[in-house]
């Protein structure tokens, strides 16, 4: 599936579901905050939420006190419909309607959170594109927290193929400038009340 196929794949299920009908909806994402907590980042730190366009995550960083708020996603759809929901608190974010296999970053982050895009790259260029962007976006020093599902896990979503993956081959994957510090297994209960496997993973940038 190339860029533009990929775009419009997302904008139709997001102008065709509401949130809570996607198999993702996740009221309060303890993984991702438990990981995040575990970085030892202050509240002045830059995150990027990839693929986060409808997720719950950036309300949670913004209870926080995080103020230097990125979301990236393919969906202009999801992102809209998350600005109406964060209100006034949305004018802080930085919004990104945009592939990351393609786009190219402006600054470093401290934090790159990745809550079940890079599954969806089923081919070794866009795996190879996301590394890439990766390595520019997040500093030296800096965390990166990719979430995936398991080795055990579903084989596909939302329609789509997906790579399953453990954490020492997503580690192998994005390369040694990551090293993996900490993995987790999740359990995610869809709405539709099904089970999928997960493996949060804590990378840090060398």
């Amino acid at each position: 599936m190339n860029s533009t196929d990929r775009q419009a794949h997302w904008q139709n299920v997001y102008a065709t579901k509401t949130e809570k009908e996607v198999s993702w909806y996740q009221e309060t994402p303890t993984p991702s905050l438990d990981l995040i907590a575990a970085t030892g980042l202050s509240d002045d730190a830059a995150i990027i939420d990839v693929g986060g366009g409808a997720s719950r995550l950036v309300d949670s960083v913004l209870d926080k006190g995080f103020h230097q708020i990125t979301i990236l996603d393919l969906s202009a759809k999801a992102l809209e419909e998350t600005k109406k929901r964060l209100g006034r608190r949305a004018d802080g974010i930085d919004w990104i309607a945009a592939d990351v296999t393609t786009w190219e970053p402006s600054h470093s982050y401290d934090l790159w959170h990745d809550r079940a895009a890079f599954h969806f790259l089923t081919e070794p260029a866009d795996r190879a594109a996301y590394v890439l962007r990766l390595k520019k976006a997040v500093r030296p020093g800096g965390h990166a927290i990719i979430a995936t599902f398991a080795s055990d896990g579903p084989e596909r979503c939302s329609g789509l193929p997906i790579v399953r993956y453990d954490p020492e081959v997503l580690a192998r994957t994005l390369g040694p400038d990551f090293e993996l510090i900490e993995s987790r297994r999740h359990d995610h209960l869809t709405p539709g009340g099904n089970t999928q496997r997960f493996q949060f993973s804590r990378f840090l940038r060398h």
